[in-house]
């Protein structure tokens, strides 16, 4: 009953347009008043230390990275990159946009960020060239999803946080799955390119090459020095933020010389009102997740996924059939904060790594984020593609196919996750 009145309650709040903040504080309410242990301070107190993390710090940063690499230059030179070494073959600025789509996941970690920068340089060029416009705008919001896999990922912070499992770890295991997606990615569009009339790009010089090379460097050289700081642990993902932001200032104003103070202040402020939204929605759900505990919801959760504990492939299996319907109606974030306390006890009880389940989580819920009715990067892609949701959906569905077929992967075969993790971080 517990649950019903926890479900129920975030639903209603939910369904009369309540920001998902706001219900999931009204939906613990709901839950306190259902218990008899209403008491305003408990949950003062909880939204308090939900956003008081350490960890959670790394968020702000990181946000201000993506912001600053986008006004200082960095973007723009990593597209040139790409397209200087796979423009000129047929198809070229689709495998542009996928290897923009694998380079930017190493600088922002935001799915939204880098469908948006991309989108806006290569979807003019790619219609200008001949491409179908709804399925160039379908490829480049497949390859935004790649962002909250590869480290830097928000959304791995966020789970990380909230389960209790290394931040480190989590980094280091979606690289594999990351790159697996954009070779899948390839595949596909290598397939559905050969049947359009395309305009091919001119091949590069080996002079060419070089100068986009030596132009990128500084972007490039970003995602290796979080890698390897981690790596080394020379730093931890919090103080990694710091290290990104700090070397994307320095790089715009001092290097490319791009960034000046009026920029700036706009970054700041860009970064300031979406980190606000994420930690007002972390702490949010921190106060939900407090009364989860307090209510054994994951005991009624254990209790009805019972059957297939003895199993660990069909639990996982149950278990993300959930995810994938949940992150239909809603975003990534709050799918996250929601269900992981949720699931969590289940995922340790049946013995399943919680490195190797929070990269399937954050990766299900990323497949989410391009299904509608939510689909937050599918409204994104539409907005900077200029088609409607339906013609983008004719442009996707082989892209999120793959992705799909992908995570299937995972969970038949751990050792994807798990073999690359223990060479990683031993």
């Amino acid at each position: 009953m517990t649950l019903t009145v926890f479900l129920g309650s975030l639903l209603a709040a939910m369904a009369i347009g309540m920001p998902i903040a706001f219900a999931l504080l009204a939906s613990g309410v709901a839950l306190m008043l259902y218990q008899g242990i209403f008491d305003s301070q408990i949950i003062a107190q909880n939204f308090i230390n939900g956003a008081d993390n350490f960890p959670l710090m790394a968020i702000p940063f990181f946000i201000l990275a993506g912001e600053l690499m986008s006004i200082g230059g960095i973007s723009k030179r990593i597209i040139g990159f790409a397209l200087a070494l796979v423009g000129h073959i047929r198809g070229g600025l689709g495998y542009v946009a996928i290897l923009g789509a694998i380079l930017f996941a190493g600088l922002s970690g935001s799915a939204v960020a880098d469908t948006a920068a991309l989108g806006a340089i290569l979807i003019p060029m790619m219609v200008q060239a001949g491409y179908d416009r709804n399925r160039s705008t379908g490829l480049i919001a497949a390859g935004g999803i790649i962002a909250p896999i590869i480290p830097p990922s928000i959304p791995m912070i966020i789970f990380g946080v909230t389960s209790g499992v290394s931040i480190t770890k989590l980094f280091m295991a979606g690289i594999v799955p990351g790159l697996l997606i954009g070779l899948g990615l390839a595949i596909v569009w290598w397939i559905v390119s050969r049947k359009e009339n395309i305009e091919v790009l001119p091949r590069k010089s080996f002079k060419e090459i070089l100068q986009a090379t030596k132009q990128a460097f500084w972007g490039l050289m970003l995602p290796l020095i979080i890698i390897v700081g981690l790596r080394g642990g020379i730093f931890t993902p919090t103080e990694a933020g710091v290290v990104a932001a700090f070397y994307a200032l320095f790089v715009g104003v001092v290097i490319y010389r791009e960034i000046n103070l009026k920029e700036l202040y706009k970054a700041f402020n860009t970064s300031a009102k979406m980190t606000s939204v994420v930690m007002f929605l972390v702490a949010a759900a921190m106060v939900s997740a407090w009364l989860i505990t307090v209510a054994n919801i994951p005991g009624e959760i254990t209790q009805m996924l019972t059957p297939f504990m003895d199993n660990p492939l069909l639990l996982l299996i149950a278990i993300n059939v959930i995810i994938l319907l949940v992150g239909t109606a809603m975003d990534l974030t709050p799918t996250i904060l929601i269900l992981t306390p949720v699931l969590m006890p289940v995922v340790e009880m049946a013995g399943i790594d919680p490195v190797y389940f929070g990269v399937l989580f954050v990766l299900n819920n990323c497949i989410g984020l391009l299904t509608p009715p939510v689909g937050v990067v599918l409204n994104v892609a539409c907005g900077v593609g200029k088609i409607g949701m339906e013609d983008i959906m004719k442009g996707i569905w082989p892209f999120l196919l793959v992705e799909i077929l992908v995570l299937v992967l995972l969970i038949l075969f751990p050792s994807i996750v798990t073999v690359p993790l223990e060479f990683l971080t031993d």
